[in-house]
């Protein structure tokens, strides 16, 4: 029997990849502007049009925004984030608004029992980068690094669907944050976040689901 030979994929389908492994592995995090269309072409060796047609095809499975005279940017980590963004878009405020609750006091109490070591590590270096973006007076490092915190809540949780599920919603969860904050900081309207990480540490876990769930209270005040 003769062999057969392994069908090669598309020089596009493999720029797709790369692309997507850029995005996936954090080195292009969200809201993040990619290399402009000649970078990536004498980056990856290819032609304008591959390198087109695969942004163009990662931007059509929500991973990317293609906004005329700004540039590319990273809209989500993963196909189905893009779906959740596609699908809740429209979602109304307040309803994004109790989901989060829902998620983020979850995700406190389990954390407050099993975090470990790292985790608080990983907690209190991302609390402080919330709080050095805050002092910075730029909105838009706020809504992200706010986000990443709540993430590593997430992750101390150890609940990988419960990670998972609020890191694929993660685009709508910022964009109800941005509408929150607004394009300018007011510094009267700052929310602690030390008394989750201080419920979590200590492994009070009613403390810290209702630390998590009174920030959020806090927010929308």
């Amino acid at each position: 029997m003769a062999l057969t030979t392994p069908r090669r994929e598309p020089l596009a389908d493999q720029v797709i990849a790369q692309l997507r492994a850029q995005i996936t592995s954090g080195e292009w995090p969200v809201g993040s502007r990619i290399p402009t269309e000649a970078e990536l072409v004498e980056r990856l060796g290819v032609a304008r049009n591959t390198v087109r047609e695969a942004v163009r095809a990662l931007a059509h499975n929500g991973l990317l925004d293609i906004r005329q005279g700004s540039g590319t940017y990273v809209l989500a980590t993963s196909e189905l984030a893009g779906v959740m963004h596609r699908r809740f878009a429209e979602a109304e405020k307040s309803e994004v608004t109790e989901l989060r609750l829902a998620l983020e006091a979850a995700a406190a109490r389990l954390a407050s029992t099993r975090r470990t070591a790292q985790d608080l590590r990983l907690l209190e270096t991302a609390l402080k980068r919330r709080e050095e973006a805050w002092s910075s007076g730029d909105a838009e490092a706020f809504v992200l690094n706010d986000a990443a915190f709540h993430q590593a809540v997430m992750a101390a949780s150890h609940n990988r669907v419960l990670s998972d599920l609020y890191a694929d919603l993660g685009e709508v969860l910022r964009e109800e944050l941005r509408e929150t904050v607004g394009p300018v900081l007011e510094q009267d309207r700052y929310v602690t976040h030390q008394g989750i990480l201080d419920a979590i540490r200590a492994g009070d876990a009613e403390a810290a689901a209702a630390e998590a769930a009174n920030a959020l209270n806090q927010c929308r005040t």
